[in-house]
């Protein structure tokens, strides 16, 4: 995961300031010669380092901080709000005109992910309320036409297409095209190269001057680093960007990139990729991601995913059942498909506080395991389901030769069952309301219903780790 190596250094040079009563000029500059280094092995750029160490040493140096009860926390949050600022400070949404429909102009080296990535903003966007179509600006790279109709027709996503004719022409036709179907925002997905060249310019100032679009999105791939950081200083000079995505957030980046871009560029990182799926991609919000970064979590952002992975009513029923100390095998399937649907569990262990995402590191939904326990339950009767003691052997034998599989794998189940049943009712009645107050405290995220569902996804063990 971005990030990783960078928040295990930091977390290590903070993790000495804690050892001691009180801190001392030289104990900060220490601790900053630590956090340099961290820095700069994340590729962030010198200067950016420079200028984020020289902040937080002032900040970090001054007798109100050394000489406070707990130093070492206030350097902490001296840190954490410095590298929110370095980040854009707050989230920063996508540009919309008031005249419809508002164009989203998407530019980048091929490579960095525009057309998968473009087709996960529209589809983002269609569930803010829009109505978006997805035009193929793109006539050079072999099949990008083809790609980008494959996969609006995965997300239901109209795609609009010329074929091999002027790319001005196309983005011009596609704008009437969504006046006259109702689209309110139309997003053209433009050409790239392998490195800049002043041919592609041209061609995308042609479209820019065209259709006056009112967001210029560059997609950088954060995996390329520093060269993404030069990237997208090009582009905003010749076309004047107004936003960028970063995709692969999900990989090995280190993570300079995202360190980076701001403060080079001074253009917001408006939107992160953060998997291959198709609704995977994510607002950037400065402030998560610098929690994020120094292990503090991410609750918001967890709690925005188990929304979407939940249905409302479903959440409701499965907190009343918590409520009573009821978990049936009907229950435990239906997790599983949630905990799919919410991604790989190193990046919910990084939204976790206090969780460390190596501890799960390369930790991935067993996806074979998961779909051979949904065949054992689906084999059973609903009355099976919602009582398991009914199981006896003869019973458990049906219940194989249904499904295909043999009894130690029915027993298996029913043991995984068992032991996410106990788990379960760690996070009922007044143990979830402890909870609930505890985070209600953090800034207002006192509504778990959907996390509460998930049983603070714990039980991982039936999933395949």
């Amino acid at each position: 995961m971005a990030f990783e190596s960078l928040s295990e250094k930091l977390n290590a040079a903070f993790k000495r300031l804690r050892g001691k009563g009180r801190l001392t000029a030289s104990d900060v500059k220490e601790a900053m010669r630590e956090v340099r280094m961290a820095l700069l092995e994340a590729d962030v750029s010198y200067k950016v380092v420079k200028d984020f160490t020289k902040s937080v040493t002032e900040r970090a140096s001054g007798a109100d901080v050394l000489e406070s009860l707990s130093p070492a926390q206030m350097v902490v949050k001296i840190v954490n709000e410095e590298l929110c600022s370095l980040m854009g400070g707050a989230n920063q949404k996508l540009n919309i005109s008031s005249k419809s429909p508002s164009v989203v102009m998407l530019v980048g080296l091929q490579g960095a992910g525009k057309t998968t990535n473009g087709a996960k903003l529209a589809a983002y966007m269609r569930r803010q309320g829009k109505r978006p179509l997805l035009a193929a600006c793109d006539i050079y790279r072999p099949a990008a036409i083809e790609q980008l109709e494959t996969v609006g027709r995965q997300l239901d996503l109209p795609v609009f297409q010329m074929g091999q004719t002027d790319p001005v022409d196309i983005a011009r036709a596609a704008v009437e095209h969504a006046k006259k179907h109702g689209n309110d925002l139309v997003f053209l997905d433009t050409a790239g190269r392998l490195h800049l060249d002043e041919e592609l310019m041209d061609e995308l100032r042609r479209i820019r001057d065209a259709v006056e679009p009112a967001e210029i999105l560059l997609v950088v791939d954060a995996m390329t680093g520093q060269d993404a950081v030069n990237a997208a200083g090009a582009f905003d000079r010749e076309l004047g960007v107004t936003g960028v995505m970063l995709t692969k957030l999900d990989g090995d980046a280190r993570g300079g990139a995202a360190l980076s871009i701001r403060a080079a560029t001074g253009k917001p990182i408006k939107f992160i990729g953060v998997g291959e799926k198709l609704d995977m991609i994510e607002p950037f919000h400065p402030d998560r991601m610098a929690s994020r970064i120094l292990g503090m979590g991410d609750v918001l952002t967890l709690i925005e995913k188990a929304e979407q992975s939940f249905d409302e009513k479903k959440a409701r029923e499965a907190a009343e059942r918590l409520k009573a100390n009821r978990f049936t095998l009907t229950d435990y399937l239906e997790q599983m498909g949630q905990l799919k649907n919410m991604g790989d569990l190193e990046s919910i262990a990084a939204m976790i506080p206090g969780m460390n995402a190596g501890a799960l590191k390369g930790a991935k939904i067993d996806d074979r395991l998961m779909a051979r326990q949904e065949a054992i339950i689906l084999s059973m009767t609903p009355a099976e389901r919602e009582n398991p003691s009914l199981l006896n052997s003869s019973r458990k034998k049906r219940v194989a030769a249904g499904c295909g599989l043999q009894v130690v794998d029915v027993n298996r189940l029913l043991k995984q069952y068992e032991a996410m049943q106990q788990m379960m009712k760690q996070f009922s009645g007044k143990n979830m309301k402890k909870m609930q107050k505890k985070l209600g405290r953090m800034g207002g995220m006192g509504n778990l219903g959907g996390l509460g569902s998930m049983g603070g996804l714990g039980g991982l063990g039936g999933f395949g780790f």
